[in-house]
């Protein structure tokens, strides 16, 4: 009759309310064969009829709460226990159990007008049978009415709560396990990167250095020299090893970089930022040149960490991404029109504490990265002034280090 979930405390409270109709209509049955009533057979056939019909209704899977097939039954039920009521005086306790049915099968705008109507006939029922009008004739049935309606009401608010708790429970497993998912994939993700970024300063630059000092030393002998052919092929071993570590390098890059550009990764970084809240765009300034891994990995992750905090603690409405392509150095500025903060302390190092940069980890990691490959990063706000974050890496070419960069 409900499909609420059936606790033990839900499915006793079934139970009685079943055993307490049932066991009215007995009542009446048996008074009515007791007392030898004239209509004591009818009393008796419409009691069991009405057992009947309310078994079959609890046992109906289409008898649901606010449904025409609850509102039919509940019709039926009532036009048999009216007729009832009008041979057997006894039947109006029935009129109890009666206005729990129609308080949780109907909606309470339906609900209520059915119990005062219910109340109503069990109150007619002691004039119709000439009993004695008491006070208790009109307060027994609309007691029982207020119980009905109190118990009825505070069980649905205590459910509706149950089910905004359960809800949120539920919410809050799966934002668990979705925060979970995302900190295991960004763990990966800063695991491939550092592997890259070491792999390229370590092995790649070693094998590069290898192999230019064996070119080297191959011009100075002599072609006919026994050692030429030895230094070749370790030339050409390192010349292989360094082409795999750069295989190596590409595979472990960024997802964003491995589907092009670095103005590719960070064009799409803006559309996805961009929402109703936020306008991002994304321009490209000068020249473009193609990057060294490690320099396309640091200013994308400097744009991205920029574009965190503009949504996270500056309520821009707009922001601004720039990739500069200049004759000796590639800059990257994030500027954005949110409620800024103060940089009194914007000349504190990475290693320092993150209270003295901003507030958090972002500035000094972004420092860190442009730090440790020779550039620089300035941060220009103020309160109610927007952000302006700024990266500026030497081009390798600048540094006379093309070859051993571009590993």
């Amino acid at each position: 009759m409900d499909t609420r979930a059936h606790t033990p405390v839900t499915t006793a409270l079934r139970l009685c309310l079943h055993a307490l109709l049932v066991g009215l209509l007995v009542l009446a049955a048996l008074r009515a064969i007791g007392d030898g009533t004239p209509h004591a057979t009818a009393v008796v056939v419409l009691a069991g009829v009405m057992a009947a019909l309310y078994a079959a209704g609890a046992l109906a899977p289409a008898v649901q709460p606010h449904t025409r097939a609850a509102a039919l039954w509940l019709t039926a039920l009532g036009a048999v226990w009216l007729a009832l009521l009008a041979l057997s005086p006894d039947a109006l306790w029935v009129a109890f159990p009666l206005y729990f049915l129609q308080l949780h099968l109907l909606p309470v705008r339906w609900g209520l007008p059915a119990v005062a109507v219910t109340a109503a006939a069990a109150i007619a029922s002691f004039l119709l049978h000439g009993q004695e009008v008491t006070p208790g004739t009109f307060i027994g049935p609309l007691l029982g009415a207020a119980v009905a309606v109190a118990t009825v009401l505070g069980y649905d608010a205590l459910f509706r709560e149950s089910e905004r708790r359960r809800e949120l429970i539920d919410e809050l497993v799966s934002t668990r396990a979705e925060l979970a998912d995302a900190e295991r994939t960004a763990g990966t993700l800063a695991e491939r990167e550092r592997l890259a970024r070491e792999i390229h300063d370590t092995l790649a630059q070693g094998l590069s250095s290898i192999q230019l000092l064996l070119r080297a030393a191959e011009r100075t002998l002599p072609e006919d020299a026994p050692a030429a052919a030895h230094v070749r092929r370790a030339r050409e071993a390192a010349q292989d090893n360094l082409a795999e570590a750069r295989r190596f390098v590409r595979a472990l890059t960024p997802p964003d970089l491995q589907q092009g550009s670095l103005a590719a990764a960070l064009s799409r970084l803006s559309s996805r930022t961009s929402s109703p809240e936020l306008t991002v765009q994304f321009a490209v300034s000068g020249r473009p040149v193609e990057l060294p891994t490690p320099y396309e990995v640091a200013l994308l992750r400097t744009a991205q960490s920029a574009l965190a905090n503009a949504v996270q603690h500056s309520g821009a409405r707009r922001a601004e991404i720039t990739l500069s392509f200049m004759e000796t150095s590639v800059s990257l500025d994030v500027v954005d029109d949110g409620r800024g903060f103060r940089t009194a302390v914007e000349t504190a190092t990475a290693a320092e504490p993150a209270s003295t940069a901003g507030g958090g980890f972002g500035l000094p990691a972004m420092r860190a990265r442009a730090a440790s490959l020779g550039g620089t990063l300035s941060v220009e706000s103020g309160p109610g002034q927007g952000t302006a974050v700024a990266v500026t890496l030497p081009l390798p070419a600048a540094t006379g280090n093309q070859g051993g960069r571009a590993a």
